[in-house]
């Protein structure tokens, strides 16, 4: 089962940091944080910089504490609340499938580090390598998980209207 976690977490983990990576960065073929902040502004999250800088800091960090196994629920919380914005705002009216832009791959990512905050990062993990990943009750975890959901929530709740581009004759 270790070998099996640490599997799931390096994958989900890594991926999701080079996701972050490609949003603050430019790196793995991304835009960059100038570009995502025009695009973040366009959804009705302004200032875009900072929502963007948010997101993809969001998805380095908590990629990263998943990859490695450290601080429990945090890690997914993050990623959780990126997730239900992403499939709310972006995602969620082109329908379920990746091929046509739809929920599934931000759904992929919120099921599988919800599952890893429950399941726990298994014994190849800085969790277990400290003595600490017992500290991560289930209550814990679901609140993490509660905050990292309300914290989607929030902004789907705080974003603007987009602005409409006047019509030019």
């Amino acid at each position: 089962m270790d070998a099996g976690l640490l599997i799931v977490r390096l994958v989900f983990g890594l991926l999701m940091a080079a996701h972050g990576a490609q949003k603050l960065f430019g790196w793995f073929g991304g835009y960059g944080l100038t570009a995502v902040s025009g695009y973040f502004e366009t959804m009705g999250y302004r200032p875009g910089r900072l929502f963007a800088a948010t997101a993809g800091a969001s998805e380095v960090v908590g990629g990263l504490l998943i990859a490695g196994g450290f601080f429990g629920p945090v890690g997914p919380a993050l990623v959780l609340a990126v997730m239900i914005v992403a499939i709310f705002a972006v995602h969620i009216q082109h329908g379920l499938f990746a091929a046509a832009n739809g929920i599934e791959v931000p759904l992929l990512y919120a099921v599988a580090v919800v599952a890893l905050a429950f399941t726990g990062y298994g014994g190849y993990s800085l969790d277990s390598v400290l003595g600490v990943s017992g500290v991560w009750t289930p209550a814990i975890v679901l609140s993490a998980l509660a905050v990292g959901a309300g914290g989607g929530a929030l902004n789907l709740a705080i974003r603007r209207t987009p602005a409409q581009v006047p019509a030019t004759s």
